[in-house]
């Protein structure tokens, strides 16, 4: 991820007027923009995540199946519906100004239509063909982001906190459709993945705060005018983050291996995080973000490798 930021707030020219893109395949590619393809790929690996941590000894690849389409259209569906939403802000920041919207190259109309089949499909698909309370939970995905998180990026600094629900929700969804019912594992689960957006998410205002503030968006460090103030929450939370990641061992669902692996990993996300509450500086941020991204692939393997290592 390349941050672009430039100090200071400069007046963007107005947004492009609509051209709506000819041919299929250009039309096809701003659909597929429209879901947020990375968003949506991290969400899945949450969710395959609880699914395998909820599975115990046998793995229903069937049901895996299912659970993870109705998963990636609700959520493709939901990043088409939050587009739709803040096509206005994304038309004033730099690094989002060229999305199919706010360039001008599909109708709001047609945004609009496309999210809310993709996330009806979703839901609809996880009520028929896996479990009613995983469906319930994507419907809460979907409500938490677009109706709470979307809009209170432009009222509050704490939409930050809420959007870390809809964030840590898939790995409870995928725990739930393997066991059909909210275990203490899947719970575990949930509270890791709520805890460790905050760093990552602050980091990631910090990197972009000039644009966050073009958009209107009131991130902590656009509120708070420098990033040390971020950065100061970013290190509570990341220390936060290590007694929470020792749930799954206190409630029997990983054993030492995950143990002992969660703790350097959480030293070393607290270590990362540091340096941003101290100087407030972009690369201090940079680092964070990076850091946060690779500890999450490597506390989820982790908690595989255990399981394998000391099936339960």
């Amino acid at each position: 991820m390349s941050p672009g930021i430039e100090s200071g707030v400069t007046e963007v020219a107005p947004a492009a007027p609509l051209e709506v893109t000819t041919g299929i395949r250009p039309r096809l590619l701003d659909y597929v923009e429209l879901t947020k393809p990375r968003v949506t790929t991290m969400v899945l690996v949450t969710t395959l995540a609880g699914f395998y941590m909820g599975s115990g000894q046998g793995l229903d690849a069937g049901l895996l199946l299912r659970t993870l389409l109705g998963t990636a259209l609700a959520a493709a569906g939901a990043s088409a519906l939050n587009q739709y939403l803040e096509r206005d802000s994304d038309g004033r920041m730099r690094r989002t100004r060229a999305r199919p919207l706010p360039g001008g190259r599909l109708e709001p109309q047609r945004a609009l239509l496309f999210g809310s089949l993709l996330a009806a499909a979703g839901i609809v698909s996880l009520a028929l063909f896996v479990n009613g309370l995983a469906a319930l939970l994507v419907a809460l995905i979907l409500l938490s982001y677009v109706m709470l998180y979307t809009p209170l990026k432009s009222r509050s600094p704490l939409c930050t906190l809420v959007g870390s629900l809809p964030g840590a929700l898939p790995p409870l969804v995928g725990s739930v459709a393997a066991e059909g019912r909210i275990t203490p594992v899947g719970v575990a689960l949930f509270a890791i993945l709520f805890v460790w957006q905050l760093p990552h998410a602050l980091a990631i205002a910090c990197l972009y705060r000039d644009d966050y503030h073009r958009g209107g968006c009131l991130m902590l460090p656009v509120v708070a005018g420098d990033n040390e103030a971020a950065g100061r929450i970013a290190l509570l939370y990341a220390l936060a983050l290590v007694p929470v990641t020792l749930l799954p061992t206190v409630w029997g669902g990983a054993g030492v291996v995950y143990l002992c692996g969660a703790l350097a990993l959480g030293v070393l996300q607290a270590a990362a995080a540091a340096p941003l509450a101290r100087t407030g500086s972009l690369p201090a941020a940079r680092r964070l973000l990076l850091a946060s991204v690779a500890y999450l692939p490597a506390l989820l393997g982790l908690m595989a490798l255990d399981r394998q290592v000391l099936p339960r």
